[in-house]
């Protein structure tokens, strides 16, 4: 698994940009967590856009359809996969940027490649085999979430059945480590760890901060956290950071208590390209 490390390229078509991962360049996954109505998502992603391109990072937009692992089964999960793969259509069409979204079940991979650039494994399926492989056949590069449970030495395996799969590619995304009860730990240490395996690296700054089942029927978190783990995990070395980003995250329909502000986002990501101007990701070789 280790060696030089594999790019991956995101995006195609006229109207999109190719993004490279792994070449260098310090990439921004964000969005909100789930789809809560077109307006607002496009209004996210309109913001997202405008802020990277003034910060100077390439942008992937990322938003769910669906949030099958909910803490309750009440919760709200999204509008669904067909409406949702819509919204994201036009997102990628009008704003001109490149998407991502999960995927949880086989039979929804199909579809979700047709419209997205990067399919994304949610961190409870890091292990899943059906998924794994069905989401690399589907022609897309995978970004897979480390499991909470997992080590991260251990996420070769997953890595192997993708790339035996699928000739797209395959990146590792940290979202921290279960630590006792309702809590995580997000460990930096990881990130070199999965970098040996030859792909690219990202961090999960704002689903590092969850405390997972705190608020009983839902997700705490310490969303203040995620700036210092942000700046962190930049500093040590990655290839791309994923935040969860909202208009109103106090009034959110998921991850309420973790997902970042839109109107403090760009002062942040300008934080973070400074800091990758000087520790650039390279330094983060499977080598370290």
């Amino acid at each position: 698994m280790s060696g030089i490390k594999n790019q991956i390229v995101v995006g195609e078509g006229e109207q999109i940009a190719p993004i490279s991962i792994g070449d260098g360049a310090l990439v921004v996954i964000a969005g909100p967590c789930v789809i809560e109505s077109e307006e607002r998502t496009q209004r996210i992603a309109r913001g997202l856009q405008s802020i990277c391109a003034r910060v100077g990072l390439p942008l992937i937009f990322k938003a769910s359809f669906d949030k099958a692992n909910r803490t309750a089964g009440g919760s709200y999960r999204g509008p669904g996969m067909e409406e949702g793969l819509r919204i994201l259509e036009r997102i990628r069409q009008d704003v001109g940027v490149c998407v991502t979204t999960d995927v949880h079940r086989v039979e929804q991979v199909g579809a979700t490649a047709d419209v997205v650039d990067l399919l994304q494994i949610p961190a409870f399926l890091c292990r899943q085999t059906d998924l794994l492989v069905a989401a690399a056949a589907s022609g897309r590069p995978v970004n897979i979430k480390k499991g909470q449970f997992q080590a991260p030495w251990d996420m070769g395996a997953a890595v192997q059945k993708v790339q035996d799969a699928g000739p797209a590619g395959v990146m590792l995304t940290e979202r921290g480590t279960s630590f006792g009860y309702n809590n995580l730990v997000a460990d930096m240490r990881s990130l070199p760890h999965m970098a040996k395996l030859g792909v690219p690296v990202c961090f999960d700054a704002t689903h590092s901060t969850q405390l997972p089942g705190a608020g009983g029927t839902t997700s705490g978190g310490e969303r203040a956290m995620a700036p210092v783990l942000a700046r962190a995990a930049v500093a040590v070395g990655i290839d791309a950071l994923f935040l969860e980003v909202h208009d109103d995250p106090d009034h959110a329909l998921s991850d309420a208590a973790s997902q970042l502000r839109l109107d403090e986002v760009e002062a942040l990501l300008a934080q973070l390209a400074a800091i990758h101007r000087v520790l650039p990701p390279q330094h983060l070789s499977p080598d370290a």
